[in-house]
């Protein structure tokens, strides 16, 4: 019986699991996750070689003139040594880890989990998957209710892939597209596009892109040839935290 048990371990069948248990469902960009990792032993012993951890998310790409969702690891480790689960025995190996600041908001299409790898010599390895709510880091979130200030409504959230030039750490940016309901510039844009090139602790770099409401025949021709729109890079500090409304008022409106 051993014997067979064993086989049938290799291909999976009364093998060991694993199941990730958070310490909760909501983060803020840059917080540190705490958790519980428990292994459940199977019908015989396992070798574990180890956990691994790894945090997901997609980013939406152009393939042959389609987009496509594509998955993306941003970032893995593993939490223990190699040991040996005893069949019917239950491990549990507690975790932290901080989340990285450039970690994408979970708004529109935007989805981050933590997927959990129990890598099993000669065996199937067993794996488990937990989504979890990420919220602005602080510079974000500064930024974002500046626009939402200065009357500016999302429409639409996206991890969208870029050139290289554009690239820092993952080959996507996280793309906010709002359109003016109130404020200075209901009526001077047709939409704003802030998008997060990079983010670091006390600092984050933007990619504006302001989309100028046509005016008269030549603001027309303009918007149909899209050279209404202008792009700039404006970066935001700590030092900028009570003026970040200011700031950005001030460079939407040299181009609107």
């Amino acid at each position: 019986m051993s014997f067979f048990n064993k086989m049938l371990a290799t291909i999976g069948i009364g093998s060991a699991k694993v199941d990730t248990k958070l310490e909760r469902a909501s983060y803020y960009a840059g917080e540190t996750i705490q958790g519980e990792v428990e292994v459940y032993g199977g019908n015989v012993d396992q070798q574990i070689n180890t956990v691994y951890l790894t945090l997901y998310t997609t980013y939406v790409k152009e393939v042959d003139d389609r987009k496509v969702s594509v998955p993306y690891a941003f970032h893995k480790f593993k939490i223990c040594d190699p040991f040996i689960i005893r069949a019917n025995e239950t491990k549990i190996i507690p975790f932290s880890f901080k989340l990285p600041v450039d970690t994408p908001a979970t708004v529109g299409n935007s989805r981050v989990w933590v997927k959990t790898e129990l890598d099993i010599q000669s065996g199937v390895d067993s794996t488990d998957k937990d989504y979890i709510e990420v919220r602005p880091s602080k510079m974000a979130l500064a930024v974002l209710d500046a626009a939402q200030n200065l009357g500016f409504r999302l429409r639409k959230a996206e991890n969208e892939h870029v050139s290289y030039r554009f690239q820092r750490n993952y080959p996507f940016v996280q793309e906010f597209e709002f359109v003016p309901v109130a404020g200075p510039f209901r009526g001077r844009l047709d939409e704003l596009e802030i998008a997060f090139l990079s983010q670091r602790e006390g600092a984050v770099e933007l990619l504006l892109e302001v989309d100028r409401k046509a005016r008269g025949l030549g603001g027309l021709f303009a918007e149909m040839l899209d050279v209404d729109e202008s792009h700039v890079r404006l970066t935001i500090t700590e030092a900028d935290l009570g003026r970040v409304e200011q700031r950005l008022q001030e460079v939407i409106s040299r181009y609107a």
